[in-house]
């Protein structure tokens, strides 16, 4: 039977998890940062269904079939093909997004989540890190880029994600930190430069 400690840092893991993180981030963005753009509802539905939609199918479909062992693709042999399967679902919102003449921001989003994604992937061949706090602040990241400080508040959720993570055995701590740490850094140094040029 499950104690109670492992039961909420099961429940944190999955409220904090990527596919409820990007589009809740996606959500904020595009609704109170784009709020008279006329087209603010189909960048969200590209944005949700690259974010949401697709990984949850993706993961469901694997673990029907048996490619993945569980949900959180706990073992670092198996987040290949998904991984891989992501970067493409990203470059095709992203392609999508160029026919909305989305904000630059947004069509940003989509291009470098491909491109982190295969990041990830090829740390994933050598190391596993942790995608939930890789997602967690790279999203605190697009919060800080498009509304400023008040956004890094968040970062008050990273030490919960980095406990529920390292106590269901995902994670061990220096694989929290560094995700966490290179979701940040990269995310914010890939979109200045971009909205930059």
């Amino acid at each position: 039977m499950r104690s109670d400690v492992h039961r909420l840092a099961d429940f944190l893991s999955w409220a904090i998890s990527p596919v409820v993180v990007a589009p809740a981030v996606y959500c904020f963005i595009v609704l109170f940062g784009y709020v008279d753009d006329p087209s603010k509802v189909s960048y969200l539905t590209v944005m949700f269904a690259a974010s949401t939609i697709a990984p949850m199918l993706l993961i469901y479909g694997l673990k029907k079939i048996g490619k993945v062992s569980d949900y959180n693709i706990t073992f670092r042999e198996q987040r290949f093909l998904p991984l891989l399967v992501l970067t493409f679902v990203n470059v095709l919102g992203y392609e999508f997004m160029l026919q909305l003449h989305a904000p630059r921001l947004l069509t940003g989003i989509l291009l470098f989540n491909a491109v982190n994604t295969v990041l990830i992937l090829l740390v994933t061949l050598q190391w596993k890190i942790s995608i939930h706090l890789f997602t967690l602040t790279a999203g605190i990241a697009l919060l800080f880029l498009k509304f400023g400080a008040v956004a890094l508040w968040l970062f008050m959720l990273v030490p919960l994600l980095m406990w529920s993570r390292i106590q269901l055995k995902a994670h061990n701590f220096m694989q929290t930190l560094v995700g966490g740490i290179i979701g940040f850094v990269i995310m914010f140094a890939e979109l200045t430069w971009w909205i930059g040029l």
